[in-house]
């Protein structure tokens, strides 16, 4: 086998794994918002989730 490749290091590893099920109409308003805002997909669900943890009540 060869060596392992590093990537880049980071303070904010990502290395948990989420499925989930999305409707046709989710999915292609997380595409439309991936691509206006030159993210990826999972920035967006993060932004996202951000957003709804920051506006509760607590």
């Amino acid at each position: 086998m060869g060596e392992k490749k590093l990537g880049r290091p980071t303070d904010n590893p990502k290395n948990i794994v989420l499925k989930i099920r999305l409707d046709e109409d989710s999915s292609k308003r997380l595409e439309e918002c991936s691509m206006n805002m030159k993210i990826s997909k999972a920035e967006v669900i993060r932004r996202g989730i951000k957003m709804m943890y920051d506006g509760q009540e607590k």
